[in-house]
């Protein structure tokens, strides 16, 4: 047991409780939370909520970072990684299927914008909303084979990329500019979930939307894979949902939908899995597909994570970026990064928070820290694009 999770347990033992409500962290603990108030009962549940460290513990995780950080992966081997990335995701999901990940049946609690709101705010906004999607359309007509064009040539880290995502996409833009024939044209609500993986939030979703008449569900991943065991699942349903691959860091890819339509989007867990030089663009092109007052809702691993401490050395690709055994890579956000990516693609911070939690081993009698950082950033109704 290192001398993180040792602290962390003697502290709790000897009654010294960290200070769970840091300013801007979690100021009020939410309906339902579990606080650990009596440090005897650590062991009696599998998770503890907004557990702070002590400086100790704190100082222990960045010599614990510093250390693992310390041996570098090859540059060959780092663009390997990187022009790959999505087989290495694909063999991910072939090897382990649907079984890796459970379903995230905490999204609806975390993230109650998942469900439509009110019909009548919704009505105000639609008609703002389509003539943005109309303005988007009429200016991507011609620039969008320039942005595609400008960032191939100057993006270091795009050799190597297929270029498949140019085939004909001129065409199929201009074929989405009739609104009438995109999947869920005729919906009210849409959200997409970028990196769906095997479904672990889709059918969770979907479960809910089924009966809210109007709604309509996205998915994509850069994985065929993953797309597939969506696509095969009982519950999936092209009434209800499409499915389809897409790499989100080729911004000249297009999406089976015009940009300004999305309610909802959903980035969890999935960012962290991009080089750190790629995220803004994706974020920026993520941000064009909502609609005004659209909400982008983002959860993935917080700086100092047990799973960033795990790492060995030679792991590390740069600094708070990692590869794993299998090849495929995870960054680890603070705050402060969350706020400048999402606010410099011009979306308004809603919510931006770390989550602290004690994770619990009861078995093994070890309690590790958790963290996580989630974030909620809406699309202003009178937006203005960001190069």
């Amino acid at each position: 047991m290192n001398v993180i999770w040792r602290n962390c347990i003697c502290r709790l033992r000897q009654g010294k409780v960290p200070h769970r409500y840091q300013s801007g962290v979690h100021p009020v603990a939410p309906l339902g939370s579990r606080i650990l108030t009596d440090p005897a009962k650590v062991f009696e549940h599998n998770m503890w909520d907004h557990m702070q460290w002590s400086k100790e513990e704190e100082a222990a995780a960045r010599k614990k970072v510093e250390e693992n950080s310390t041996t570098r992966v090859a540059p060959e081997e780092q663009v390997k990684f990187e022009d790959d990335a999505n087989k290495y995701w694909d063999t991910f999901y072939q090897t382990h299927k649907n079984k890796f990940f459970k379903d995230r049946n905490w999204l609806l609690r975390e993230f109650p914008e998942i469900l439509p709101v009110d019909q009548n705010t919704k009505e105000k906004m639609e008609e703002s909303s389509w003539d943005q999607v109309r303005s988007n359309f009429s200016r991507m007509q011609g620039t969008e084979t320039h942005c595609r064009k400008s960032c191939v040539s100057s993006d270091p880290l795009s050799k190597g990329r297929s270029n498949f995502s140019n085939l004909n996409s001129e065409e199929h833009n201009t074929g989405l500019g009739k609104t009438e024939h995109f999947p869920g044209s005729n919906a009210t609500f849409r959200i997409l979930e970028v990196g769906c993986g095997a479904g672990n939030s889709v059918f969770p979703i979907l479960n809910t939307l089924q009966n809210i008449p109007g709604s309509f569900l996205y998915c994509c991943d850069f994985a065929p894979e993953a797309v597939e065991l969506v696509k095969s699942h009982a519950s999936y349903s092209e009434a209800h949902c499409s499915a389809f691959i897409h790499d989100v860091c080729d911004d000249g890819l297009a999406y089976p939908f015009p940009d300004g339509i999305l309610d909802v989007i959903l980035l969890v867990f999935v960012l962290s899995s991009i080089h750190p030089d790629r995220m803004q663009a994706v974020v920026h092109r993520l941000s064009r597909l909502l609609k005004p007052g659209g909400m982008l809702l983002f959860r993935d691993h917080g700086r100092y994570d047990n799973a960033q401490l795990r790492f060995k050395k030679g792991r590390c690709l740069s600094e708070n970026f990692y590869v794993r055994g299998d090849g495929t890579r995870a960054y680890f956000f603070t705050k402060g990064e969350i706020h400048h990516m999402f606010c410099e693609a011009g979306l308004h911070e809603k919510q931006n928070l770390v989550d602290h939690r004690l994770q619990v081993n009861r078995k093994k009698q070890v309690a590790m820290h958790r963290v996580w950082v989630q974030g909620k950033f809406q699309k202003p109704l009178h937006w203005t694009q960001r190069s």
